[in-house]
């Protein structure tokens, strides 16, 4: 099957053979005919399966035959990460070149006036993240009124980032009548509440079961003591001559840190998260694209945003709270049917949480012990605590009431929501807490990041 045969015209078509594609994935050739029919839909697709342009180009088709109204914008992309916009954007730009629509992407982190200006000039597609679109909407910069077609993009991790509240607010500003495109790497009960509110009788697309990995990734899990995991990480990167590799923390504090250490161990490499400016975040993903450097150490933050046809490989040196973000993360590679590898540097702490992934999983994940390394029983009282927070699955004990930000007791109870543990931030000087006090969640797996 050729995309022309999926009913897109011989500009898209050509648009499409210039990227190098010539046969649909299964998530286009399913959902590219029936949005072209003006059917709303929901897609459940695992990412790299090519989910970006099953939506981007029917919307560019049946934008470019109606009636434009270039102040107001025509198609709308929400997506969680200022990344992802990037990406999503860049797609329409380069599909769309032949055809007369214009576009913009907007996102927190930079600044506004720019987009202002830009917006002012009229758009027909706008993709944007929620803060930064309802900070335009507050400003009286953009009018929604107008918008034909609307394309919620990965809605679980607006779910998990915490967007709910504004994606309702935005929800209220579009038109009753329009196309509703919703798409979601995992379908959880949440997902399908909040598609039965903005979908209406729509296509159904799921090309591979919820929360799977693609099979076309070979995982593996290297057993190591905590201690261990940056020698583990950079004897795998020497020794296996690996150019581009994607390596996932869970702090960014522990993303800034290990890049600096892999600096030291010769390594390039460059951390990338949600504390960072915009602009170096786009310097960093540019680099490591441009093969500059050889590490990208990131958080979940950019586990959605990055699109590198032939990442070879992911590590996990860090394994998610949230049991379905492994498979986010693994997506990274593997993508479009293409080969990847991804590996997970798992210490004694991270048990409980290697179980809960491969509940989501349905299997056991392939254990490889390397020569000079092995799992310590315990790593000291911090496993422990991991240990009881991995067994609750995303991160959230359930004990009594921790320590508070400088604890003047002698220490908290049982871990407080996502908590480091240990009995608070700055506890007093000659009293240890006794027990693991919860923070303020500082490795709360659910953040709202960046996206404003």
């Amino acid at each position: 099957m050729t995309f022309s045969e999926l009913g897109l015209n011989a500009t898209l078509s050509e648009a499409v053979a210039a990227k190098g594609y010539t046969t649909p994935t299964p998530i286009q050739a399913q959902s590219i005919p029936a949005i072209l029919t003006g059917r709303d839909l929901l897609g459940g697709s695992q990412t790299g399966t090519g989910k970006t342009a099953a939506f981007t180009l029917p919307m560019l088709q049946r934008l470019a035959t109606g009636k434009s109204r270039p102040r107001s914008p025509r198609g709308l992309v929400l997506t969680p990460t200022r990344e992802l916009a990037a990406q999503v954007g860049e797609s329409v730009t380069t599909y769309g070149k032949g055809l007369h629509l214009s576009s913009a992407v907007i996102f927190g982190g930079v600044g506004i006036h720019p987009q202002i200006e830009r917006l002012r000039r009229g758009v027909d597609i706008l993709v944007a993240t929620p803060g930064r679109l309802l900070d335009h909407v507050s400003q009286g910069t953009i009018d929604l009124s107008q918008v034909e077609i609307f394309v919620l993009d990965e809605a679980d991790r607006m779910l998990d980032m915490g967007f709910i509240h504004d994606i309702r607010k935005v929800l209220k500003l579009l038109p009753a009548r329009r196309q509703n495109l919703l798409f979601s790497a995992t379908y959880s009960p949440e997902i399908k509440s909040l598609a039965d509110g903005i979908l209406r009788d729509p296509v159904e697309v799921e090309v591979a079961r919820r929360s799977s990995a693609a099979e076309t990734v070979t995982q593996v899990i290297h057993p190591v003591a905590k201690a261990d995991k940056r020698r583990l990480l950079s004897q795998l990167i020497k020794r296996g001559n690996w150019s581009q590799v994607l390596v996932f923390t869970r702090t960014k504090h522990g993303a800034n840190r290990l890049a600096e250490q892999l600096g030291i161990d010769g390594i390039p490499a460059a951390a990338i998260h949600g504390n960072k400016s915009q602009s170096a975040r786009t310097k960093a993903l540019a680099d490591f694209k441009a093969n500059t450097i050889r590490v990208l150490v990131a958080t979940d933050v950019a586990s959605r945003g990055i699109d590198i046809r032939l990442l070879p490989h992911v590590v996990n040196y860090e394994l998610p709270n949230v049991p379905e973000d492994y498979v986010h993360r693994i997506g990274r590679t593997g993508r479009a049917g293409e080969e990847g590898c991804a590996c997970s540097l798992v210490s004694a702490d991270e048990r409980g949480l290697l179980k809960d992934i491969e509940k989501v999983l349905k299997r056991p994940i392939p254990v490889e012990n390397i020569e000079g390394f092995q799992m310590a029983e315990v790593d000291g009282l911090e496993d422990a605590r991991n240990t009881s927070r991995g067994n609750q699955g995303r991160g959230r004990s359930q004990g009594g009431g921790g320590g508070g930000n400088r604890p003047r007791g002698n220490g908290g109870g049982g871990g407080g929501n996502g908590g480091n543990g240990g009995g608070g931030n700055r506890p007093p000087r000659g009293r240890s807490g006794a027990g693991g006090g919860g923070g303020n969640r500082r490795n709360s797996s659910r953040p709202r990041v960046a996206s404003r």
